[in-house]
Formats: C-alpha cells, structure tokens, sequence
C-alpha cells in the first residue's frame, strides 16, 4: 500500500533527539517504508540491529510508535548507563539512533537519558566545558600524556574523525560528550 506524503506533517516528537532531520538520522525520501508500507516523505539513516540487514528502509512513525522494534525486533543504538527500563526501551526501540565511526552509545545523565545534540568537533563542544571535561575523563583511561590528549581534543572534526557525539541531560542541562576514531 503506498501512499502519499502530506508536507504538512509533521514528524514524531523523539523527546531524547528532538531534531533527527539537523543531526543526519532523517532525511526527506520517497523511500516506501517496510514497516508500514507506505510513503511517508522521509526515512531512518541511521542504524538498525536486527536480525534482517536493514538499511534506509524504515519511517520516523514506525520508529517513535515501537512497530519496527517489534516487527523486526530492531535496537536503534544502545544506552549506556543505569536508567529505568522504560528509558531503556523509548532509546533503544522508539527513538532514532545516529551513525558514528565506531559503537555508538547513548549517554545518560541524572537518573534518565541525554538528549543527543549531535556530531560535534572542537569548535562545537568550545562552548560546553562539561563535555569537554567528559571526553578528557574518557582518555584518562588510556593513560595519555597531557600534550596527546591536548592535541586529540583539538583535532577533533564534526565531519571528520576523530569526531565527538554531544548530549544534553534532559533534567539539569550540563553538556556530556564521548568521541570515537578510526
């Protein structure tokens, strides 16, 4: 059943990735959804775990509504972090994960789960010391010299690699971030 894209829809809210289309996770498409067999006028970029191999096939509704986790039994990312199980499921199964060079995680803060803000380099996390401080917490466990950690946090690209994931904490607002290269 296909079906026509209305232009004055709007998308789904994904209240821990309030602007999937900015971030790169959704993009405008004619792609027919196989989840609901429809077009919807935009589809899912980012990644799906699941049996099937899935690929830019899937709607936002499908998505926020829990039909392609259930149907597919699909995981959008994986959460790191202690978080009521309800939390756990709206990430993980309702909400749209993104693409990152390596595995992606979702960060989480103060009981609940972070908003994700999107790839960042250095100029976009400049502003938010917390989540630089989060990055450099990470590199401590590989017991870097100052000047590498110094160097890896300035050469850090938001299209590029190495590449940082900035969040919010959806309850006290600091910034949190991890980066991954190749």
């Amino acid at each position: 059943m296909t079906d026509t894209h209305d232009d004055t829809q709007a998308l789904p809210d994904f209240p821990y990735h309030p602007d999937p289309v900015a971030t790169g996770s959704i993009a405008p498409s004619d792609t027919e959804c196989i989840c609901c067999e429809r077009v919807r006028g935009f589809i899912y970029l980012g990644p799906v775990y699941a049996v099937d191999e899935i690929d830019e096939e899937l709607c936002p509704w499908c998505i926020a509504d829990g039909s392609a986790a259930e149907r597919f039994g699909a995981q959008f990312t994986e959460v790191e972090g202690v978080v009521p199980l309800d939390t756990v499921r709206a990430i993980e199964q309702r909400t749209p994960g993104f693409s990152g060079w390596q595995q992606e995680r979702w960060l989480t803060h103060c009981g609940d789960g972070a908003i994700f803000r999107g790839h960042a380099g250095a100029a976009e996390l400049a502003p938010h010391p917390d989540a630089i401080a989060a990055i450099e917490a990470d590199l401590d466990r590989y017991r870097r010299a100052p000047a590498q950690v110094d160097h890896f946090m300035s050469s850090l690209d938001k299209d590029g690699q190495p590449t940082g994931y900035a969040f919010e904490c959806r309850i006290c607002g600091a910034w949190l971030a991890y980066a991954d290269f190749t």
